[in-house]
């Protein structure tokens, strides 16, 4: 897999890197980028082996919310399907390893976890990202990372696991504290099968009967936001904490005939922020939202339409000034120093952090020449 391979005529000034499950761990949890969440009943034979989806890196198959209860066992036989369907055609040389996206499957419980795992076969082992595990909590995960690990010792392969969170202990104030720390204790025992923490908005959005409008983003709404800046505050800390996703969008208005406005040309932070349309309100809302993502740390988005993949992923690109920032500052050995931009001060210990993470995104999504080149990767 490689991000942005839709775009082949692009002039990258850093080129992405391809990357697998195999590649380590440390560089792999940010690789996911927009990762598309479909109900584990469609069939994705056919869009897997002829790249009906472009830019599509990251999939997770879902047993739970995006299906019904008696849908389950049809959807467990669809998902095997797919397995077996691409394991043959690999065997067979009709697909190539690196055209297959990251497969991930969200289950319903610790019990239906064990069950499907059951069915697995080791031919389908190196297809398998990992699993996906909803409402995580102190309760039940250790239920989750106990049968992961046991799975990864049976069949000596990395299979790794996301959390989400978005239980009512983690929206409740009196509560949220506590678990988050319960979990973050949980987790480090398990760090090495642990890829991404993931978060589940409209979970939390439930808990208080709100939604958020086509309008306005998830940090819009205050209780919503509350919970994610603990998650970010708790989870995503230095010292190679974990890389926590941002939560879905909602909205798609999916028009082939979209036309781009010449604003994308110029500052398209500016642009969005200042709420001129530039696409259409949905694919707006998503771009205005993913800025503030970044801004606050997430990297990566769930996604639950296929026109959201070039949206989310170009975004996650890194732009040359933010690229040298990092790289001089990771080149500096402390004190503070002028950019190379001569237009911002660069303090080499507190951006540290920020400098690894930069240079990391940098060698997965590319380093772009500024932002008008996001709508480049747009189109």
């Amino acid at each position: 897999m490689k991000h942005h391979q839709y775009k082949a005529d692009f002039k990258f000034v850093k080129e992405p890197i391809e990357f697998n499950k195999y590649t380590d761990r440390h560089l792999l949890q940010y690789c996911l980028g927009a990762t598309l969440y479909m109900p584990a009943k469609k069939n994705f034979v056919d869009i897997i082996m002829n790249k009906k989806m472009p830019g599509l890196t990251s999939i997770v198959m879902c047993f739970e919310d995006a299906i019904a209860e008696e849908e389950l066992s049809d959807a467990e036989t669809n998902s095997i399907n797919l397995l077996d369907v691409i394991s043959k055609e690999l065997s067979a040389g009709n697909i190539k390893y690196e055209d297959i996206p990251l497969i991930f499957f969200r289950v319903r419980s610790p019990e239906q976890f064990k069950n499907f795992t059951k069915k697995l076969k080791p031919s389908y082992i190196n297809i398998i990202a990992g699993f996906v595990f909803p409402k995580f909590t102190t309760s039940n995960g250790y239920l989750y990372l106990n049968h992961l690990k046991w799975i990864n010792d049976s069949f000596n392969d990395i299979l790794y696991g996301m959390p989400i969170l978005e239980s009512h202990e983690i929206a409740f104030k009196e509560t949220r504290i506590c678990e988050l720390t319960g979990i973050k204790k949980l987790l480090k025992n398990y760090r090495e099968f642990i890829l991404n923490i993931r978060v589940g908005a409209t979970d939390m959005s439930s808990c208080f009967g709100v939604r958020r409008g086509i309008d306005y983003s998830i940090y819009d709404i205050l209780t919503v936001r509350d919970c994610l800046s603990d998650i970010l505050n708790l989870l995503s800390r230095e010292d190679d904490e974990y890389v926590v996703s941002a939560p879905v969008w909602e909205y798609f208005l999916a028009d082939k005939s979209m036309k781009f406005s010449e604003t994308l040309e110029g500052h398209i932070h500016t642009s969005l922020l200042k709420r001129n349309l530039i696409i259409n309100e949905a694919i707006d809302g998503l771009l205005r939202e993913v800025i503030i993502d970044r801004a606050n740390g997430f990297v990566g988005k769930t996604i639950i339409h296929p026109t959201h993949l070039k949206y989310v992923n170009a975004m996650q690109a890194v732009t040359k000034e933010e690229y040298e920032d990092a790289v001089q500052i990771l080149n500096t050995s402390g004190g503070v120093i002028k950019s190379s931009n001569c237009n911002k001060m660069n303090e080499i210990n507190p951006h540290r952090n920020w400098a690894n993470k930069i240079y990391a995104k940098a060698q997965v999504y590319g380093v772009v020449e500024n932002e008008s080149s996001y709508a480049q990767l747009f189109i």
